[in-house]
């Protein structure tokens, strides 16, 4: 699987610049099955980046492939093509509203689907209702009206 990854990414890298955030045991894979050497020059491997750089990165992507759930949420609230590698998703209100597509674990379709993407095929997507960075408020009022209106 990791080298049909890598071949799907170099893919993607032959249109765009790719920043795969890479875990160290991956890593340690790429360069034991010698996969190093395959990776496109537009293919920037780089350690995990922390949330807040993470976040910047996402708002100017074009596009996200992903397996992680929480990335789902964020490409959707900031209207980011994502692409989950995934056969079920936590989140399934990215996908019916937002602007996540889960594909499952078929490599050659996140291909088609992401050089479809960077050509101009996006999913359009709404933030879904409720996202609207209030939940604080409403919490507020539900306890208020719970402990003084009874």
């Amino acid at each position: 699987q990791l080298i049909k990854l890598i071949n799907v990414l170099n893919s993607i890298a032959e249109k765009r610049k790719v920043l795969f955030p890479i875990h160290p045991r991956t890593m340690k894979n790429l360069t034991d099955f010698g996969l190093m050497e395959k990776i496109n020059k537009n293919l920037i491997l780089t350690e995990p980046i922390g949330y807040l750089d993470f976040l910047a990165l996402t708002s100017n992507a074009e596009l996200i492939v992903t397996d992680s759930g929480g990335i789902q949420e964020e490409s959707t609230y900031l209207g980011v093509q994502c692409i989950t590698l995934r056969t079920s998703t936590e989140r399934p209100i990215t996908v019916e509203v937002g602007t996540n597509q889960l594909l499952g674990t078929d490599l050659e379709k996140a291909k088609k689907v992401a050089l479809e993407v960077l050509e101009g095929k996006l999913k359009m997507g709404t933030i879904p209702e409720l996202w609207d960075g209030k939940a604080a408020e409403r919490i507020t009022e539900i306890i208020s009206k719970k402990l003084f209106n009874n």
